[in-house]
């Protein structure tokens, strides 16, 4: 058999070699949660200044990302946000949460802040917010557990200071749930939500698309809203930071990952 040349054999290999260099790059996802520390996170409660994590309120055990209320006795409206550095635009976000134990006492009318938490998404930054402001100017992709009895979605939207489109109508009404299902007890639950700027959102729990919507905009009526209009920020809301809630009812978090898109 006659062997074949070196050079015969690289003139072979080309065009194998530049298929593989034009083949598409692997997914780069993002953790933006490290399992060990919130480096990278920066705290915001109702009254306090950012980076003051009242009463160790989110913290890490035993690798996951905990809103703890161990320390807490009452509750007196002092809503937290745990706000990530990095701002997005255009991403996938990939989140798996599960809701623990006990609501904290005298939490704000039982009845919803009962296994409620969220995931703020194009969110304005802790420092900007006013010292007694409740809620980031974002839109809200609600967490909701399940009471052992009755129905209770997750991965709703609430809007603060922001509005949107469904379906071509301007939704300017606080809440809308989607149509996932109810999760009792302390089951791990798996959220991903697809987001392209202000253009096109997709709610999906489990693997189900539970929730699709767009025209992420401020409300020019909402005065948290009104302050960032007027330091001239734009109308449409096309990015910004994610952010964590605490809304008096503890909850962990075993993945926060983000892919860029």
């Amino acid at each position: 058999m006659k062997r074949m040349t070196s050079q015969a054999h690289a003139l072979l290999l080309a065009p194998l070699l530049l298929i593989a260099s034009c083949s598409p790059e692997p997914e780069q996802w993002i953790s933006l949660f490290n399992g060990e520390n919130l480096d990278g996170w920066t705290p915001k409660f109702t009254g306090y200044p950012a980076g003051d994590n009242y009463l160790d309120t989110f913290r890490v055990e035993d690798g996951l990302l905990t809103v703890s209320y161990d320390n807490w006795t009452d509750f007196n409206g002092e809503f937290g946000h745990l706000f990530h550095e990095q701002s997005f635009s255009h991403y996938l976000l990939r989140v798996e949460y599960r809701f623990i134990g006990e609501q904290v006492i005298d939490a704000p009318q039982l009845n919803w802040a009962f296994r409620n938490n969220g995931m703020m998404l194009h969110s304005q930054t802790p420092e900007s917010m006013t010292l007694d402001q409740e809620f980031p100017v974002s839109i809200e992709v609600q967490l909701l557990g399940g009471n052992g009895a009755d129905e209770r979605p997750t991965a709703n939207i609430c809007t603060s200071g922001t509005h949107f489109r469904l379906e071509g109508l301007l939704i300017t009404r606080h809440c809308t749930n989607s149509i996932s299902d109810t999760f009792h007890g302390d089951q791990w639950v798996t959220l991903e939500v697809e987001i392209r700027g202000n253009e096109f959102v997709r709610h999906t729990v489990n693997g189900d698309i539970v929730f699709e919507y767009a025209g992420l905009q401020l409300d020019a009526t909402d005065r948290d809203a009104q302050r960032l209009l007027n330091n001239g920020a734009p109308v449409a809301l096309a990015e910004g930071l994610i952010a964590i809630q605490a809304e008096s009812h503890p909850t962990q978090f075993r993945r926060i990952d983000v892919l860029p898109l």
